[in-house]
């Protein structure tokens, strides 16, 4: 059997599929009941079913195109006007400062390296990261610290 499924994504609201298998279209949908039903069509029905997709294709892609799709308030409109983005210098430097950064961490002694983790980019306590590696509160705020002198040091 050949079946051939026009792939391509629906709008939410489309309820149906349609489907050729050879010379055999059919058309599937759920009923008011939400049990699947499958029709038997003719070619034009099909064809007419087909290039209603095709039309919603269309708009799904003129509105992705065209259409912001952030909610605009006056609060978001205040703040576009206040914060300009940022220079393509700024933000060179800024990636420029992130891998030096992440280079560093990946320098630090791997206890080191999981703390520092945990503790800044998972927002654990002290607390929460002692008793998860079963150690003092002490234990982990010295290694926290001497990750931190590390990371000056490899950044200098």
């Amino acid at each position: 059997m050949n079946k051939e499924n026009p792939k391509r994504r629906k709008s939410k609201d489309n309820p149906y599929t349609i489907q050729k298998n050879g010379d055999t279209y059919t058309i599937s949908f759920a009923d008011g009941q939400g049990k699947q039903q499958h029709f038997e069509i003719d070619k034009s029905l099909y064809d007419a079913f087909d290039s209603f997709e095709l039309d919603d294709i269309s708009i799904l892609n003129e509105f992705d195109r065209h259409t912001e799709h952030s909610e605009l308030t006056e609060e978001t409109l205040n703040k576009r006007a206040w914060d300009k983005p940022a220079s393509i210098e700024e933000s060179v430097c800024a990636k420029i400062t992130n891998d030096e950064l992440h280079n560093a961490i990946a320098k630090l002694p791997e206890v080191q390296k999981r703390r520092l983790i945990l503790y800044y980019f998972t927002e654990l306590t002290f607390e929460q990261i002692a008793d998860a590696e079963s150690c003092s509160f002490q234990a982990v705020a010295k290694s926290i610290k001497a990750a931190e002198n590390n990371i000056k040091t490899f950044l200098k």
